[in-house]
């Protein structure tokens, strides 16, 4: 049986096997990770001075929502390439929604939904209780995947997509030494 990642986010940049839609979600800026927390393998983000502000980096989720749909493109993938992405996406989780998938796929679709501690620092942030920024070129990359899909893929993106709710800064990812 064949396995399938649905990307909804920056993963839509990678070589895919064909577009889907899923039902029942929408985008939202909905999961973030704590810049000032330095994990051996993971990143950290940089200002232009090279300074690394105290935010909450936040990335795209998937919500809940009756009636919406979210277009994205499904990945093949190996147990091998699943368990890169997991390590990868380790602000999420990774959840089955073959049964939400459109067009009705030939095997299992996983996808990545944010987990609670990554939740819970965006929500501080819609509180005012944190600082919470979006990186312009995470951004600016999900956009031109989009873009590049044509057939009006760009405009789906925006309208099926909560609008940033945080200050976008130019923010240098810096990977860290495993």
């Amino acid at each position: 049986m064949k396995t399938y990642i649905f990307g909804y986010a920056s993963l839509v940049a990678a070589p895919a096997t064909a577009r889907a839609t899923l039902r029942g979600h929408r985008r939202v800026w909905g999961v973030a990770m704590d810049n000032a927390v330095e994990i051996q393998g993971y990143k950290v983000y940089a200002l232009p001075d090279g300074t690394r502000p105290a935010v909450a980096v936040t990335f795209l989720d998937l919500e809940e929502a009756d009636g919406a749909r979210v277009d994205g493109l499904l990945l093949t993938v190996d147990a091998a390439g699943l368990a890169t992405l997991d390590a990868r996406e380790r602000q999420y989780e990774r959840v089955d929604v073959t049964a939400l998938v459109d067009p009705a796929p030939d095997g299992t679709v996983w996808t990545y939904v944010g987990r609670p501690a990554g939740r819970a620092r965006v929500a501080a942030g819609r509180a005012g209780t944190a600082p919470i920024a979006i990186q312009r070129s995470y951004l600016e990359l999900v956009e031109t995947a989009f873009a590049a899909l044509g057939d009006g893929a760009l405009t789906r993106y925006r309208a099926g997509t909560e609008d940033p709710p945080f200050p976008v800064l130019d923010l240098t990812r810096i990977d860290l030494p495993g």
